[in-house]
């Protein structure tokens, strides 16, 4: 008898570990899809910021950021983020997420949330260089961002190896005995497509007549304000998964109550923003 109660209440623990697990995944995984959400955001955002002429232009861009960016990350991206390190720089194992799953314990629900983030990373940069960049030229950056530049970058952070990260463990000491803290990206995501698009602003110049013969800046309007405001809207929901999905588990009043506060701190953060 006391044998099996022993098995039954084992069972029923591994019941409630099981549903932890699935509760955890469960929510990086709605996270996730609000991050990508995002997307939406940032299309209708571009788009009405735009002129007609442009628009057509600046919606493939933003398809791309996405298209390319989850091929570039599958391909490489999760490989130099996560992936083995011998100096903390980059990674160098798991190419096309080769061997990843071996024990089939691994969590597909964060590699597609940090594939999100990779997206959001790139697209920061479209408005940046909005109706003056190439097709070939933009599509280029944005492989090449999510590729390598955001993966580097998110493993000195992220990874328990990076020569960054608070994470790091028995991999070496902590950079001033704390190591660098990033909760949902505000240096490794929004610092890197901020510094990107910067970057491209400044080698691609102003927009043909955003000045005129005198060096005065000349208003050029978007065609639609419209796509604006439901933009914003969209953008506002998608940091939802953005910032709260960051706790990355919710099976326990720690981490749900790091989640709620989080949330709260978002509203109180776009309403801020949107009053300024």
């Amino acid at each position: 008898t006391s044998l099996g109660s022993g098995e039954a209440a084992n069972a029923f623990v591994q019941t409630v570990c099981d549903s932890w697990t699935g509760s955890n995944f469960t929510f990086i995984l709605v996270s996730a899809y609000l991050v990508f959400f995002m997307q939406t955001g940032f299309a209708m955002l571009c788009a009405g910021s735009v002129r007609t002429k442009n628009t057509m232009n600046i919606l493939i861009k933003n398809v791309l950021d996405a298209c390319a960016g989850a091929l570039a990350y599958y391909v490489t991206g999760w490989a130099f983020a996560y992936g083995a390190s011998a100096n903390g720089f980059i990674g160098h194992s798991n190419f096309a997420l080769a061997g990843i799953d071996k024990t089939g314990s691994f969590d597909w629900s964060l590699y597609l949330f940090q594939w999100a983030f990779a997206a959001a990373t790139a697209t920061i940069v479209s408005g940046s260089v909005a109706e003056r960049t190439q097709f070939g030229a933009y599509l280029g950056y944005s492989i090449f961002l999510t590729a390598f530049v955001y993966p580097v970058i998110s493993h000195w952070g992220w990874s328990s190896e990076g020569w960054l990260s608070a994470f790091r463990g028995d991999y070496g000491g902590l950079l001033f005995n704390c190591g660098y803290i990033d909760f949902a990206g505000s240096g490794i995501v929004h610092m890197t497509g901020g510094l990107a698009g910067l970057a491209g602003a400044y080698f691609v110049g102003p927009r043909i007549g955003r000045y005129d013969e005198d060096g005065k800046p000349v208003e050029i309007r978007g065609h639609s304000a419209s796509l604006v405001v439901l933009g914003t809207f969209v953008l506002w929901v998608g940091w939802y998964g953005f910032n709260p999905g960051s706790a990355l588990a919710i099976s326990n009043p720690g981490y749900a109550n790091i989640a709620s506060r989080t949330a709260v701190t978002t509203t109180l953060s776009a309403a801020s923003g949107g009053m300024v």
